[in-house]
C-alpha cells in the first residue's frame, strides 16, 4: 500500500503559508482594506514572514522535546516561505510605499534603526534560502551547518524590527508591543532549547524513560 504523498502536517503547513496571500486577494476583490492599503499589505506580509521564521526555528526543539521527527523535514519549506514573505514585504516598502525613490529611501533607512535591522535580517536570509537545497549541503559539507547557524541572529533581528515597528513601551507592555514581545519570548525559548546542554538533558531524560519499559 502506497504511503500518502503529503502528510497532514505538510498539508496544514502549506495551507497556512499561503493563507495570507488568499486573505489579501479576498480583501482586494471585496474592498476589505483600510484607508491605508499599503500599510495593510506591509503589516500582513511582514508579520507572516516572522511567523514562518519562528515556526522554522521551532522544528528542532519539537524534535528535542517530543522526539517528533517530521518537523525537521518541514524546516526548509518554512524557512523558504519566511524568505518569500520577507521579500514581498520589502518590495512593497520599496515600490508601493516609496515608488523606488532611492533619494527618499536611503535617508529613511539610515535614520531609522528598525529599517536597518529589518534589511539586515533579509540580507542574511538570502544565502540561507539559496543554500537550503541538498546540492548545497553536499558542496559546502561541514560549512553548511556553520552557515545556517546565522538563523540564530536572523530571528532576533526580525523580532527587533517587529518591536520597533510598533508604537508602545516594551518594558511596560503598553501599546502594540504585546504580540512582538510574545514572538520574542518564543524565539528565546527555541534558542535555549537548541543549546547542546539542554538537548543533551532531554536526550538523557528520554533514555531513562525508555530503559524501564524495555526491561519489562
Amino acid at each position: 500500500m502506497n504511503k500518502p504523498r503529503f502528510t497532514p502536517l505538510q498539508i496544514a503547513m502549506h495551507i497556512y503559508a499561503w493563507s495570507v496571500i488568499i486573505i489579501l486577494l479576498f480583501k482586494f476583490f471585496t474592498n476589505g482594506f483600510s484607508a491605508n492599503p499599503i500599510q495593510d499589505l506591509e503589516r500582513a506580509t511582514g508579520r507572516h514572514a516572522i511567523t514562518m521564521l519562528v515556526l522554522s526555528l521551532a522544528c528542532t526543539p519539537l524534535n528535542t522535546v517530543f522526539k517528533w521527527s517530521e518537523p525537521l523535514k518541514r524546516r526548509r519549506a518554512l524557512g523558504l516561505y519566511a524568505l518569500f514573505y520577507a521579500t514581498i514585504h520589502f518590495i512593497i516598502y520599496l515600490d508601493l510605499d516609496y515608488g523606488l525613490a532611492w533619494n527618499l529611501i536611503i535617508p529613511e533607512v539610515l535614520q531609522k534603526p528598525r529599517l536597518i535591522v529589518g534589511f539586515l535580517a533579509l540580507l542574511l536570509m538570502i544565502p540561507l534560502g539559496i543554500t537550503s537545497f541538498d546540492i548545497w549541503k553536499q558542496r559546502l559539507g561541514k560549512n553548511w551547518k556553520q552557515l545556517h547557524k546565522i538563523i540564530y541572529w536572523i530571528a532576533p533581528l526580525a523580532v527587533l524590527h517587529y518591536v520597533w515597528s510598533k508604537k508602545g513601551n516594551l518594558l511596560s507592555l503598553q501599546g502594540e508591543v504585546l504580540k512582538p514581545a510574545l514572538y520574542g519570548l518564543a524565539v528565546i525559548i527555541f534558542l535555549i532549547l537548541r543549546l547542546p546542554a539542554i538537548r543533551k538533558a532531554f536526550a538523557s531524560f528520554s533514555l531513562r524513560r525508555r530503559l524501564p519499559s524495555e526491561k519489562q
